[in-house]
């Protein structure tokens, strides 16, 4: 039989996950039409705030979902074995001038892995890289222990 003990986690054991884990999937919606798609981030346990790296095309559907700042829940998982996380995020994405970043922001989107623009049927000079802030409203955690009852 298998059973499960859930917990909610600790706000330093989200801030450590976060500061780790390094990817998730943001949803977006607009006109009760919904979009995720999966990210990399960067992650400030001081200031509690997600750095994204984003890459759209003019046409693409994402570019329609990230204009304006959009209200977005950026969700991070992750399955060891029976063990199992994740912390979910609440907030507006928003966009930040490149040039108006302070070094400590530059440094955030070190943890954002980098777009890998092969993945892309477009050239890169054709692609819209902009970076994001989200500032969550609701940061929530849970743990899960699964015994699957295996002796």
């Amino acid at each position: 039989m298998t059973q499960a003990e859930s917990a909610a986690m600790s706000p330093e054991a989200i801030d450590t996950f976060l500061a780790r884990a390094e990817t998730g999937v943001v949803s977006l919606a607009r006109d009760g039409e919904p979009y995720a798609v999966p990210v990399s981030y960067g992650y400030d346990t001081d200031s509690r705030r997600f750095y994204l790296r984003l890459v759209s095309g003019p046409d693409s559907t994402r570019a329609r979902f990230l204009d304006g700042s959009p209200r977005a829940r950026l969700v991070v998982y992750e399955g060891e074995g029976s063990a199992y996380r994740s912390v979910v995020a609440t907030g507006e994405l928003e966009t930040l001038d490149p040039e108006a970043l302070s070094p400590a922001e530059i440094a955030q989107y070190g943890g954002a892995k980098r777009p890998l623009f092969g993945l892309w049927d477009r050239d890169r000079a054709d692609l819209d890289i902009d970076l994001y802030e989200l500032r969550p409203e609701e940061l929530t955690g849970r743990q899960t222990t699964v015994d699957r009852g295996e002796h």
